[in-house]
């Protein structure tokens, strides 16, 4: 199994402009030496700066699934794509979107030949977005959201019962995880769980030493 990390970087001074690329340049390193995939949301404006500055996968931290025309403010495929970008989250806790505007996203990333990570809240929003085939869902509880606890401790039922919802309606779809995780044995943990990856943010974005945090975290796989 390939495990995948999807750093966001949300709008932490830490991952903004430059330091972005710092962050994509610890991700490419880590990625290479470690032998697993890492990839990093920038903020929207610096997708094309990290994408022309470091060989890592790109993603956009939201997307909508409104076309060309009279959109004012919506996030547009065609420029995420052209400005080097490989996919997108939709849905994360902090940028909810109706069920509606979900699919749509998922739409017209598939359309284009990039990534859906759906990010849901339980099981049963993890179930519905099973079923709209996206590649992966991320299942984040929004209180453990940048706590320091990770799911994978306080609540392993939501992965386990995520990956079993995920299994009966669409096998393809991967499960990651996130909330809290930032240390090895949380990746550990979500493995074992059944998890194939976790999307974090502030566990590695504002550590210290960010590429020493994302070694220690791909230590035990």
């Amino acid at each position: 199994m390939s495990v995948f990390i999807l750093l966001n970087c949300k709008t932490f001074d830490e991952g903004t402009a430059r330091n972005a690329i710092k962050l994509a340049e610890a991700c490419r390193d880590v990625s290479e030496s470690a032998g697993v995939n890492i990839a990093i949301a920038p903020q929207i404006p610096d997708i094309y700066r990290v994408a022309s500055a470091v060989d890592v996968p790109v993603y956009s931290q939201h997307i909508d699934g409104a076309g060309p025309g009279s959109h004012t403010g919506k996030i547009y495929v065609k420029a995420i794509l052209e400005a080097g970008a490989v996919g997108s989250l939709i849905n994360h806790s902090e940028r909810r979107m109706t069920l509606a505007d979900i699919e749509a996203a998922a739409v017209v990333l598939k359309q284009n030949k990039m990534t859906s990570v759906i990010c849901t809240n339980n099981i049963a929003t993890t179930a519905a977005a099973a079923a709209i085939g996206p590649e992966y869902v991320a299942i984040e509880p929004p209180e453990l959201i940048g706590s320091g606890i990770p799911v994978s401790k306080a609540n392993p039922e939501i992965i386990t019962g995520s990956v079993d919802a995920v299994k009966k309606i669409n096998p393809n779809v991967k499960v990651l995880c996130g909330a809290g995780i930032s240390k090895g044995e949380d990746l550990k943990a979500a493995i074992e769980l059944g998890a194939v990856g976790v999307l974090l943010a502030s566990g590695i974005v504002k550590a210290k030493d960010p590429k020493a945090a994302l070694y220690d975290l791909v230590s035990l796989i």
